[in-house]
């Protein structure tokens, strides 16, 4: 099974967490997931920060202004189902400051 959704954290500027989650059959146990943080500029959508299972892991991504992806960094140790619900939790309380370093960098 699969899913995905979008979750408005901000409208000015739109500021969006998109999910994309992919489970066993029953339901169960999560897959693959990404959880990214999207910030609109000039109507364009620009992606700050990926969490994702790809790889077997809870791994991070960020990006740099010019769309560039960074290297992976492992950012939690538990299942995929939990480090997707860690990356929820981290992206929404904190992408002002995750908006924040991407625009400095």
């Amino acid at each position: 099974m699969s899913g995905a959704y979008e979750y408005l954290l901000d409208g000015m500027p739109r500021v969006l967490m998109v999910v994309e989650f992919k489970t066993t059959q029953r339901g169960r146990d999560v897959m693959d997931y990404s959880v990214v943080l999207v910030v609109e500029v000039d109507e364009r959508r620009e992606a700050v920060r990926l969490y994702d299972g790809a790889h077997g892991e809870n791994e991070l991504h960020r990006y740099t202004r010019d769309g560039i992806k960074q290297a992976a960094e492992v950012f939690d140790r538990g299942t995929l189902g939990e480090g997707m619900n860690v990356a929820i939790e981290k992206i929404k309380h904190g992408y002002k400051e995750m908006i924040d370093g991407w625009r400095r960098a």
